[in-house]
């Protein structure tokens, strides 16, 4: 199961950072280059324990959908998400948060299984891990400009 650990520090209190992570609509704005968008039931606010949300996004040049429940959440350190459906045979996604100073580290683990078997494993290696990466990256570094330029003005 391939992981992906990415901290990012962010100049920015520990609770906004967690909740400002949990926005829905601020989600879908730091990963506008998939225009993933919310299509369930919940397609505002934020992400709670059990809340089940469903995004539609464009990743590798094809249109999909994925359904994850938050399976753990503990205001302001740490919520994860599991996929329950989509092309993934298993997909965790955990967030969490450490205050230092007056900073915060944000630790995103993300887990996959790939579909396809033996195949999935080769795209695996060729592309998905790569291409979770650096999701992942532009996603934290939207995230990151957002929280530290709205911080300056104590928002």
């Amino acid at each position: 199961m391939p992981i992906i650990t990415l901290v990012t520090e962010i100049h920015a209190p520990i609770e906004r950072c967690f909740d400002l992570c949990r926005d829905l609509e601020l989600h879908t704005r730091t990963v506008a280059h998939t225009r993933e968008k919310l299509v369930g039931t919940k397609t505002s606010g934020f992400a709670e324990l059990g809340d089940v949300l469903t995004f539609e996004a464009v990743h590798l040049g094809v249109r999909q959908r994925l359904t994850s429940r938050i399976t753990e959440f503990e205001r302001p350190v740490l919520f994860a998400d599991e996929a329950v459906s989509g092309v993934f045979q298993c997909l965790l996604h955990r967030h969490t948060f450490t205050a230092v100073g007056n900073k915060t580290l944000m630790r995103d683990r993300l887990e996959w299984v790939a579909p396809l078997g033996v195949l999935g494993k080769v795209v695996d290696r060729l592309v998905l891990r790569r291409y979770m990466l650096r999701f992942l990256v532009i996603r934290n570094r939207n995230l990151k400009a957002f929280l530290e330029s709205e911080s300056i003005f104590g928002g």
